[in-house]
């Protein structure tokens, strides 16, 4: 993304309203303002966002837990999507992790977010298994990792 500027941070409970409306914007069942809520509380986890020129663009919820990176969620906004901001986010969590001992990565995605899926495995995530009826709608979630 030439000609803006990107940043990467740890979220607050400032950027709580932000969070929930780029949620919002994304995904047909959506995080509520108390799942938020609960991962800033989680000690494990850690919420990153990405900022375009001040604007939120989008964030990663993760969990480290000895060694085991669980990515919890990850949401780009529609205004800022095939720009690279997920890879820059999921790439920024990896690094960070590394430096806390990463072992392996983990993550479920929908089996038809085609998009996700080529976003992961163009990082290194290969599929582990399937997950049936995952998600609210009863759709499948593939189940991705990877080990460093």
């Amino acid at each position: 993304m030439t000609g803006q500027n990107i940043s990467i941070r740890t979220a607050t409970r400032a950027d709580l309203d932000a969070l929930l409306a780029l949620e919002q914007s994304c995904y047909p069942f959506p995080w509520s303002r108390r799942q938020f809520i609960d991962e800033f509380d989680n000690p494990a986890a850690t919420i990153d966002v990405a900022l375009v020129e001040e604007q939120l663009a989008g964030y990663l919820c993760s969990w480290l837990i000895c060694g085991e990176l669980q990515i919890q969620n990850l949401a780009t906004s529609p205004a800022y999507r095939r720009r690279g901001i997920g890879q820059m986010l999921l790439e920024y969590v990896i690094a960070r992790c590394r430096g806390a001992g990463l072992l392996s990565a983990w993550l479920e995605v929908r089996e038809d977010n085609q998009a996700a899926i080529k976003l992961y495995t163009g990082c290194g995530f290969e599929v582990q298994g399937r997950r049936k009826k995952y998600y609210q709608d009863g759709e499948d979630a593939l189940l991705l990792g990877r080990s460093f």
